[in-house]
């Protein structure tokens, strides 16, 4: 019996080893990409393990020590102490809606309220000098109280809006995607990614019911004639999909909403990706074969 348990605890080890490959080799390659050396990331890997063993894994009521972060970490008490220590850079782990989140509200706020529409459910220009059903009346409803004029400035920065020779603002995009602005991309990164990994985490822990959505098509003999066209039915259905999330969304949201009632404030989304890999460079497919 006790072989089995190790041979199974050996075999999970393994399969958690590759998939940390999988999911570090695309983030090494933008860290390198980006100036960052093995030891400033090391150091930063170290941080959120102690940090991580002090707020997730206490036992029970029992206040987190430093000798128990030591032992899941398998760092010296000293070097917990240490790193314990440094002062804590809250901007690492900002709000749900920070800057580009409150861009990102006005320009769903842009598509989907009618008070901004051209009557054909499109967004219409807005002045800049219309308080009441302007770009100010814009900001003000989903932007908070940022001023109007520096969220244009971020819309026009990523390419998502431009403004017009008579002075009105035009949507240029039906969603913030930062075009040519790597940090801005980098912060998505951030934001997108820690998602999905909690979804999957979770995923591990519950099932049936409590599990969360979680589901990807994926087929790995596409002919290179075919993916442009299907590249552009995914980014034209997805985004249909999310717009209509979006207004559902909106009306349960307090910011989206002040007159919606209830208990407690929780981060609710769907997030969907495309991806490819060519891999034309494989052994090519044998069509008599069966394909798993």
């Amino acid at each position: 019996m006790q072989d089995i348990v190790t041979t199974s605890a050996e075999s999970l080890q393994a399969t958690l080893r590759a998939a940390v490959h999988k999911v570090l080799r695309p983030l090494v390659r933008l860290l390198i990409r980006n100036g960052v050396d093995c030891a400033s990331f090391e150091e930063e890997v170290r941080c959120i393990y102690v940090r991580v063993a002090m707020s997730d894994f206490a036992l029970g009521n029992r206040k987190p020590s430093v000798s128990r972060a030591a032992t899941l970490t398998g760092l010296s008490r000293k070097e917990v102490s240490r790193l314990l220590s440094l002062p804590r850079d809250t901007d690492l782990e900002a709000a749900p809606m920070g800057a580009q989140n409150r861009a990102a509200s006005v320009v769903s706020g842009w598509v989907r309220d009618t008070e901004f529409q051209d009557g054909t459910t499109q967004p219409r220009p807005l002045a800049m000098e219309d308080s009441a059903a302007g770009f100010p009346a814009l900001v003000r409803r989903y932007g908070g109280d940022v001023p109007p004029r520096a969220v244009l400035d971020e819309l026009i920065r990523v390419g998502a809006a431009e403004l017009l020779p008579d002075g009105r603002a035009r949507l240029t995009a039906r969603s913030y995607l930062p075009a040519r602005d790597d940090a801005a991309k980098i912060e998505i990164l951030g934001t997108d990614v820690s998602y999905l990994l909690e979804t999957i985490y979770h995923n591990l822990e519950h099932i049936g019911p409590d599990a969360r959505y979680q589901r990807k098509v994926l087929y790995d003999a596409v002919p290179a004639e075919h993916v442009k066209t299907f590249k552009r039915l995914a980014a034209e259905q997805c985004q249909t999909l999310l717009e209509s999330f979006d207004r559902e969304l909106a009306q349960v949201d307090r910011s989206a909403n002040p007159k919606v009632s209830g208990t407690g404030r929780h981060v609710v989304g769907i997030g969907m990706f495309y991806f490819e890999e060519d891999l034309s460079d494989d052994p090519p497919l044998d069509p008599g074969a069966k394909q798993p």
